[in-house]
């Protein structure tokens, strides 16, 4: 029996291969990029790779038998993560004691539960990277989701580097011939993954949707990529919404806002997908979509696609679509694409809507590799049907653009997470030893959209619903609770051992503070003779990105979630200010006034602590990190356009968008949430403990690196007393 289930997931993912559809080639287009794959030899090759396992399968068996590889020592056999993104403990504790999470308070109870200390800064991309390495962020790299490119200032993904380029078929001599696109792409996180190192030694791993682990790792086991994985444009996120609305003017992120025409009870919708690889200049595919509304204007008639070669659905007012599979074709030579989409209709009467999720890569067919082995995700599609592989999936920019409501929002929020769902109790049912590891975001994103419910003078209440989603938050733990129900239920407490974890907290997100805009108040940035200028106030102002920046003057910059960085002449291309006692000097008066600094709408200081990086962190990284972070208050974040590199006239503004809940503030105000089934050997759990955790369960010596230690039997300090 033991051995029939080992078999399960290779016979499956065999099955899934022999089931799949005619690949598409695969590529990406500029920007964040796609890495070009062969589908039909990634498919092919996959097979063959699993045949050959099965046929060695036996031989393996006897060699860890001799070897001992493979066997986990101890009488727990299963550790079993679940991350719930964002669950803030005063909130747990709150939903626990008014009945809404019995089944975590049941488990607290039984084992523990208390905050768990987040990352410095305290922001996904950065605790998911220290509970995946178990060290801190100067250790592994990633400081925020963007960062400056040091040679232009201009903003790059902090995760992941694609390159693109063309790669010659032919070469003779220095004639290069029959030219295609061709991409690469690198993972820019540093250190290594304790699922890998459990790998090392024979114990395998079922890590689904962790952030920052894109492009995939190899290692013993399998993983579905999380956060950074593109959409089929090349974006982190990128909607589409049609109106006959000529009020809508286009938003400032997120998506293309396109107004149609209608014609009777027609309205034509051309889907822009990525550029067209047979071209030399960069040009969209396009797939012609026609909208027929019929009935009593309740019912969408979707025909996408040219005669004799389209598809034809139907979409409710106000309902999802199921996912709806888009074929891309170059204009010269075969090669095409796959994309999945929803739709969703706002309405039709007194105007039109109809909005479009970012184009997912399919992960039936997938564009690039967004798991290990690459199959893996064609198995999980084959076997549970297509599902949303994005990694910020849950649109909360077309929220926050008002193309959509909350309503839209939360339901597309839970049909994210049933699909997840079906993806960690697959791979329950499929890894009896070892560990399985499964991040849901939903809590996250649902906090991040819906927090101003829970706080009447919340800016962003102005103007929009305060009822219907006044709940929802609450709603979103329930259901997390009822996960968690149904996941103890599959597993036995005599092997298995199961930890709730989330990165991070939550608080309310009211004003915006633009560190550029205090910085020029202060002479710090300096912006060009011919930048634009306010109007009302008579100042300079910059664009975004930091385009009028007068980078010979300029000392210090912001660009992120949290950091500032100073213009230093040892790293940035045009830097001014020396290493040593110029920049201990210059850190330490900013450090000093920002300290200082007053909300003039309340009185109040905004910071908790302003941190210098290098006496908050001692690894290899931190040049390359920000110089400066931001312990914001509860209530504060860096705006919007600080964030975006902008510098506009004022320094604090309202938050008024839906994004209303935030933690990127001192990491001490925001801790995550631990839950265990057994008691935990600390009152200050760390994010970097659960790798030493894992490790020490399964009998592997921990890496002198990890600074984490393990949450199971005596702490360090006191196996030394």
């Amino acid at each position: 029996m033991k051995r029939s289930r080992r078999l399960l997931l290779p016979l499956a993912v065999v099955l899934a291969w022999l089931s799949a559809p005619d690949p598409a080639a695969a590529y990406i287009g500029p920007g964040a990029g796609f890495a070009f794959l062969s589908g039909g030899l990634v498919l092919v090759g996959s097979l063959f790779l699993a045949i050959g396992i099965l046929m060695i399968y036996p031989l393996k068996m006897v060699l860890r038998l001799v070897t001992g590889a493979g066997k986990i020592k101890g009488d727990d056999k299963r550790l079993v993560i679940i991350g719930f993104d964002g669950m803030d403990p005063q909130l747990a504790q709150r939903f626990m004691d008014e009945g809404r999470m019995p089944n975590m308070k049941a488990l607290a109870a039984e084992g523990s539960f208390g905050p768990l200390q987040s990352s410095y800064p305290s922001m996904s991309p950065v605790a998911w990277s220290s509970f995946s390495t178990g060290v801190d962020a100067s250790r592994h790299n990633i400081f925020d989701f963007i960062t400056r490119d040091p040679c232009t200032y201009l903003p790059i993904l902090s995760s992941t580097e694609i390159n693109s380029a063309e790669k010659a078929l032919v070469k003779v001599g220095k004639l290069e011939m029959f030219k295609r696109p061709s991409s690469s792409i690198r993972l820019l996180r540093k250190g290594t993954p304790w699922w890998k190192t459990l790998g090392d030694k024979k114990i395998f791993s079922n890590i689904i949707r962790v952030p920052i682990t894109f492009p995939p790792e190899e290692f013993h086991g399998v993983n579905l990529s999380g956060m950074c994985v593109p959409d089929l444009k090349g974006t982190q996120g990128s909607f589409t919404f049609w109106t006959t609305d000529q009020t809508l003017a286009g938003p400032e992120a997120g998506g293309d806002v396109l107004l149609v025409g209608q014609s009777g009870n027609v309205v034509r919708c051309p889907i822009t997908g990525p550029p067209d690889p047979s071209q030399s200049t960069a040009t969209p595919m396009r797939i012609p979509m026609k909208v027929e509304m019929i009935g009593e204007n309740d019912k969408l008639r979707l025909t996408i696609g040219a005669k004799g070669d389209d598809q034809v659905i139907n979409v409710g007012v106000k309902e999802y679509s199921d996912w709806i599979t888009l074929e891309f074709k170059a204009a010269k030579g075969r090669a095409k694409v796959t994309g999945l989409v929803r739709f969703y209709c706002m309405g039709t009467d007194p105007e039109f809507g109809l909005y479009m999720t970012p184009i997912q890569i399919d992960p039936s067919n997938p564009a690039m590799p967004i798991s290990h082995p690459t199959v893996y995700s064609i198995y999980l599609a084959k076997k549970h049907g297509p599902f949303a592989t994005l990694g910020l999936a849950e649109d909360t920019w077309a929220l926050n653009e008002r193309v959509i409501d909350e309503e839209a929002f939360w339901k597309q929020s839970l049909n994210i997470w049933q699909e997840r769902r079906k993806q960690l109790f697959d791979a329950l049912a499929t890894t009896r030893k070892g560990s399985v590891v499964c991040v849901f975001d939903g809590t996250d994103r649902v906090s991040h959209m819906f927090h101003r419910y829970l706080d009447p003078e919340h800016p962003a209440n102005e103007g929009k619903d305060t009822e219907w989603g006044k709940d929802k938050v609450a709603e979103i733990y329930g259901i997390a609770d009822d996960l968690v129900a149904e996941v103890r239920k599959k597993l036995n407490p005599n092997r298995d051992r199961l930890m709730i974890i989330s990165d991070h907290g939550f608080c309310q997100f009211k004003r915006g503070v633009n560190l550029n805009a205090w910085l020029r108040d202060n002479g710090y940035l300096v912006l060009k003779d011919d930048a634009p200028v306010d109007e009302q106030s008579g100042k300079q102002i910059s664009r975004d990105w930091l385009q009028d920046v007068d980078w010979s003057k300029t000392k210090a910059f912001s660009l992120g979630l949290t950091g500032l960085f100073i213009n230093r002449a040892a790293r940035e291309r045009d830097g001014i200010v020396a290493e040593g006692e110029e920049l201990q000097k210059l850190k330490a008066e900013i450090v000093d006034k920002l300290s200082k600094l007053e909300d003039p709408k309340t009185g109040e200081q905004i910071f908790i602590e302003v941190f210098d990086a290098e006496k908050v962190f001692t690894g290899p990284y931190v040049f390359q990190a920000p110089d400066l972070f931001m312990g914001y208050k509860r209530d504060y974040r860096n705006s919007w356009d600080c964030a975006t590199g902008s510098c506009p006239a004022e320094i604090f503004s309202d938050n008024t968008k839906s994004w209303s809940g935030d933690h990127c503030i001192d990491p001490r105000e925001v801790p995550g949430v631990i839950f265990s089934d057994c008691p935990i050997n600390t009152d200050t759990p760390d994010i970097m403990d659960l790798g030493p955790t894992a490790l020490n369960m399964f009998g592997v010596e921990i890496p002198k690196y990890m600074q984490g230690q393990p949450l199971f039997g005596p702490r360090e300090e006191e196996v030394k007393s």
